[in-house]
C-alpha cells in the first residue's frame, strides 16, 4: 500500500483514475470499524450486499450495500426516536383526505391522447391513402 493510491495500488494503472478514486471512497468506508446496533461492539462482518452480522451477539441486520448504516437510515431512526414524524403525519393524512373532494369539484381538462408509432403504422396500413408518398 502506497501513500498516494492507498489500498488501490493492487490495481496498478488499470481501470482509470476516476473509477479508482470512486472505489477508494467506497472501500475506505466499507473497511473501517462499525458498531453493532444491538450490543455496540465493533465486531461486525458483511455477509452479503446489505446484510451484516455481529460476531459477538449474533445479531443479523440489514444496512446499505457497503455500510451497515446509511444516511437515510440514520435520519429515519432519528425521526422515530424523537417521534417528530407524528405531527407531520397528521397534516399529511388530513391533506390527502381533502384533495379528492376538491378534484371532484374542479374538473381538469384531459390531456390529448398520444398514439404510439405501432398504432400509427397499423392505421396507415389499413388506409393506404394516408401513407406518405415520396
Amino acid at each position: 500500500m502506497t501513500k498516494k493510491v492507498k489500498q488501490l495500488g493492487k490495481f496498478g494503472s488499470r481501470y482509470g483514475v476516476g473509477i479508482r478514486k470512486r472505489l477508494l471512497k467506497i472501500e475506505s468506508n466499507q473497511y473501517r470499524e462499525h458498531h453493532c446496533p444491538c450490543c455496540d461492539s465493533t465486531r461486525i462482518k458483511r455477509e452479503a450486499a446489505g446484510v451484516f452480522n455481529c460476531k459477538k451477539c449474533g445479531a443479523e441486520f440489514a444496512g446499505g450495500a457497503y455500510v451497515p448504516e446509511t444516511m437515510a437510515g440514520t435520519i429515519v431512526k432519528k425521526m422515530v426516536t424523537q417521534k417528530s414524524f407524528v405531527p407531520n403525519l397528521r397534516d399529511l393524512v388530513a391533506s390527502k383526505e381533502q384533495e379528492p373532494k376538491e378534484e371532484k369539484k374542479e374538473k381538469k381538462p384531459e390531456a390529448p391522447k398520444t398514439v404510439s408509432k405501432t398504432e400509427k403504422k397499423k392505421k396507415t396500413a389499413k388506409n393506404p391513402s394516408k401513407t406518405k408518398k415520396e
